[in-house]
């Protein structure tokens, strides 16, 4: 086997082996509260209908983030700054570049937060209208949102989402080392809003987001499904017109805008070709 498919293989290999114990983690974690603060009754996450669809997307999207990520920084570094050599690279990125790396790594980190769930939110929002809602339904095709329903996405939708604004604030000059912590927060955030957890902070609901307000984003288009596209701070939507979490009730019913949405994988990673 040549260098680069063994680099290739030992990298997807070495992801899986970071994935596994995190999703172990996470497991005991939410069936512990979402035993206790359940949002809606039903059955616990495992015995959903459609666990074998979300198990195969957990696994399947830090494999195809993180190869993505590494080709377009590789790439656009090439394009933008003429960097080709391999050792050139590394040194490129390894401790950032430019006036934002010479900031406080806790600053960068903010910063890179900050500046993602900013620029997500109008992502989100453009995902919903026009021909880019068939890539983003996959992700609110789930009929019973548990914290594993997290990783549902599309490639395209994680190409033109996170990947994507991922590498731009990268390319910027903000240090990868933000990811040491931002990357284990980011993971434990998303399967949290995702959680069966009636939880909803209270007066801090416009800090960050909870599983009450994200859930509302689940539901149909005419309920709530049109709201709360923030994933971090919730802030955003406030801002900008789209917040949504009334006052003593609870979201119930997800997934009914796509209820002819295929239930495999394979069916839904090929569906928005199909329309």
């Amino acid at each position: 086997m040549s260098s680069l498919p063994m680099q290739v293989a030992l990298m997807l290999g070495e992801t899986i082996e970071k994935v596994i114990p995190v999703t172990l983690m996470l497991a005991v974690v939410f069936t512990v509260l979402e035993y206790f603060w359940a949002c809606n009754a039903g059955p616990s996450w495992w015995r959903k209908r459609e666990i074998v669809t979300d198990i195969c997307y957990w696994f399947f999207v830090p494999v195809f983030a993180r190869t993505m990520r590494i080709g377009l920084l590789i790439v656009t570094a090439g394009v933008v700054f003429n960097i080709h050599d391999a050792d050139e690279l590394i040194a490129f990125y390894d401790n950032g570049h430019g006036p934002l790396s010479q900031l406080p790594l806790w600053v960068q980190g903010v910063l890179f937060l900050v500046l993602a769930d900013f620029m997500l939110y109008w992502l989100h929002r453009l995902f919903h209208g026009g021909g880019f809602w068939k890539y983003h339904a996959i992700h609110h095709s789930s009929e019973e949102i548990s914290w594993i329903s997290a990783a549902r996405f599309h490639p395209v939708n994680l190409m033109l989402g996170t990947i994507g604004v991922d590498v731009v604030l990268l390319m910027a000059g903000i240090s990868p080392n933000v990811m040491i912590w931002v990357g284990p927060f980011t993971t434990f955030h998303s399967a949290f809003v995702h959680a069966n957890l009636n939880w909803s902070f209270g007066p801090f609901r416009y800090a960050l987001a909870t599983p009450v307000f994200h859930r509302w984003h689940h539901t149909s288009l005419e309920e709530g499904g049109d709201t709360n596209f923030a994933g971090t701070f919730p802030i955003w939507d406030v801002l900008f017109g789209t917040f949504r979490m009334p006052k003593g009730e609870l979201p119930q019913d997800y997934g009914k805008d796509e209820a002819t949405m295929p239930k495999e994988i394979g069916g839904q990673l090929a569906y928005p070709f199909r329309q």
